[in-house]
């Protein structure tokens, strides 16, 4: 959840540290800070409970030092104050350390140290590590290396760290277990971070490291082992970003900016995979065969969030055309409920930027039990898909804004080709396979018509700003993107809105129906259109204004706001209709004068418990 940055070479390291915790602040913003080497053996510290921003105005600019880590929070332990700010320094300030993740322990620890005298600074779980570095140097480890892996050992929990040692300014040590950390290679310089994004704009080699996994990086390079003490032999590998992936451009936003990017997005998920010849899609990063693929009688999506509503929508898919049984399950559950792991189960590990801890606390436990599991990821060299091995790629691009929306669409189609890819091996005919493939190379421009007629969407989130609740509500494939767009409302605009199943109002939830009430209603021209508009009719009898996001007509008068959509096929037909929900809440959250990018008390990559 937190956003770590290191830069060890030959230019200042003050500007670089805080360059790369703009880039990173989509991961954590409650306070920030930095350590850059300095004189008699002691880093020099600032931090501030506030944006990167603030820090930026805290550091003095004469500040100088070739080495530095830096960091960018979301709080855990202990409140957004400037003493739990990172970096965390052991008594005699020698050791600074910046952490993203949960010491598990680290009651039980800090309740240990504090028996041998020792005297905390603040209330994090971090602050345990730096007496533990301490401690170890002071018994006589020959390195920095060597008391970072010692301090580790007593440990629980997932973590990413960097240190810095005020004595040894000339190498930093990183390690990481559950939480991502990435080094990247310059010539003469190394640099350190939690994102790729904060690395793009001076390398484009990387080395991902793995858990269980630490570094010793000086300015000529980084030796790699593991807590163990076994050297491993991490190779650098080219990322596909650059720098300009990151830039907002002519938006207002990163949110508004990726909702623009989608008809490009959804363009690259399909690309080279619709085979029209045999009317499927080829899927070759799953590593399925055919017979693979009519071995597996059952599909389950693990998800969290976003990803969650994507693996639901994509079970209906699997379901309706390959018709194979399938289910979404959070995947912050499924370990703790001693899953039953079943050998023709086919698991699909849902995650943007596949660093998400609990589907990869799931992917885990499939291993271990024997399971099937591909991943359904955005990050490449992310933990989660060098878990599973195979997967899909989802194609989307970089995604900064914390509400996910170009990688959820990405999600949805790619569940669209894989239960078209499941079903053309099973009984689905060569007409409707061709039906399925049309439909999807339909969409990017469908997806363009609906973002050309944003100005609409804008109005109708306008005239609802001041509802303090709402409802979404569809049925049957529809479902899935009601709940996303309630989530999309919530997490943005800080309004109230659940969704229902449009069948379920009249079992209690119709209670709540008045003028105050607003009800977002999913209509398609499908076989339950009639039904969607019994539901729509109950509502207005009882007063409460109704949104229709539809793509058919609808009879006069039964809605207050109608947002319109281009038909493409009943199956994909939810994927479009998710669009204009998302411009909806952004517009909504944009008239209450939000901070779109960076909802409260939420961060984009969820790396902890």
């Amino acid at each position: 959840m937190c956003g770590i940055v290191g830069y060890i070479g030959f230019r200042e390291a003050t500007p670089l540290l805080l360059e790369g915790l703009r880039r990173l602040e989509y991961r954590g913003y409650d306070s920030a800070g930095l350590a850059v080497s300095g004189r008699r053996g002691k880093p020099r510290i600032a931090k501030v409970a506030g944006r990167v921003a603030d820090l930026r105005d805290a550091v003095d600019p004469a500040r100088t030092g070739g080495t530095g880590i830096a960091h960018t929070r979301w709080a855990t332990h202990g409140e957004a104050t400037d003493a739990n700010a990172h970096p965390h320094t052991d008594p005699g300030g020698r050791i600074a350390v910046v952490h993203n993740g949960i010491f598990e322990n680290a009651e039980s620890l800090r309740a240990q140290l504090t028996a041998e005298g020792a005297v905390f600074a603040s209330e994090t779980d971090t602050e345990v590590l730096t007496h533990l570095i301490a401690a170890a140097l002071e018994a006589g480890a020959s390195s920095l290396e060597d008391a970072v892996r010692t301090a580790l050992r007593p440990v629980e929990g997932a973590y990413g760290i960097a240190v810095l040692d005020g004595q040894r300014p000339d190498e930093l040590v990183v390690a990481r277990q559950g939480s991502p950390l990435v080094l990247g290679v310059g010539e003469k310089e190394m640099f350190i971070a939690s994102d790729v994004a904060a690395l793009v704009r001076h390398t484009q080699r990387a080395v991902f490291l793995d858990d269980g996994e630490l570094a010793t990086v000086n300015a000529e390079g980084y030796r790699t082992s593991t807590l163990d003490a076994r050297p491993t032999d991490k190779q650098p590998v080219t990322v596909g970003v650059v720098e300009e992936d990151y830039q907002l451009g002519e938006f207002p936003d990163f949110m508004r900016k990726e909702i623009a990017e989608q008809p490009d997005a959804v363009t690259r998920a399909l690309r080279g995979r619709l085979d029209e010849r045999f009317a499927t899609v080829r899927l070759d990063g799953t590593g399925l065969d055919a017979r693979d693929l009519r071995s597996i009688r059952r599909v389950k999506f693990l998800g969290c969030g976003s990803a969650y509503y994507a693996g639901e929508l994509g079970a209906n898919l699997v379901e309706e055309l390959a018709r194979i049984p399938a289910d979404a399950e959070p995947a912050s559950e499924f370990r703790y409920r001693n899953p039953v792991v079943e050998s023709d189960t086919l698991y699909i590990a849902v995650s943007q930027s596949g660093e998400t801890l609990d589907t990869l606390a799931a992917v885990e436990e499939l291993n271990r039990k024997g399971g099937r599991v591909i991943g359904a990821v955005n990050g490449v060299g992310s933990a989660i898909a060098r878990a599973c091995g195979a997967g899909l790629l989802l194609h989307a691009g970089p995604e900064i804004s914390v509400a996910s929306t170009k990688a959820v669409t990405n999600m949805s189609v790619s569940f669209a080709m894989l239960a078209l890819l499941l079903g053309r091996v099973r009984d689905l005919s060569t007409a409707n396979g061709q039906r399925i493939v049309t439909a999807l190379r339909s969409l990017p421009g469908q997806i363009e018509e609906i973002l050309r007629a944003e100005e609409q969407i804008a109005e109708a989130a306008r005239r609802y700003a001041d509802a303090r609740n709402m409802f979404f509500i569809g049925r049957t494939r529809c479902w899935p993107t009601a709940r996303e767009g309630a989530q999309k409302l919530k997490e943005i605009s800080y309004v109230h809105a659940e969704a229902y199943h449009a069948a379920e109002l009249k079992h209690g939830p119709l209670a709540l129906i008045d003028e105050s009430m607003p009800s977002v209603v999913l209509a398609p021209d499908d076989e339950l259109f009639a039904k969607n508009i019994s539901a729509m009719e109950q509502i207005k009898a009882r007063g409460g204004p109704i949104i229709a996001v539809t793509n058919t007509t609808l009879p006069h008068g039964l809605t207050d706001t109608v947002i319109r959509v281009p038909h493409n096929s009943p199956e994909l037909d939810p994927i479009l209709l998710s669009v204009p929900l998302q411009l909806f809440a952004y517009h909504f959250a944009s008239t209450l004068d939000r901070d779109i990018d960076k909802p409260r008390n939420l961060a984009k990559s969820v790396t902890v418990e």
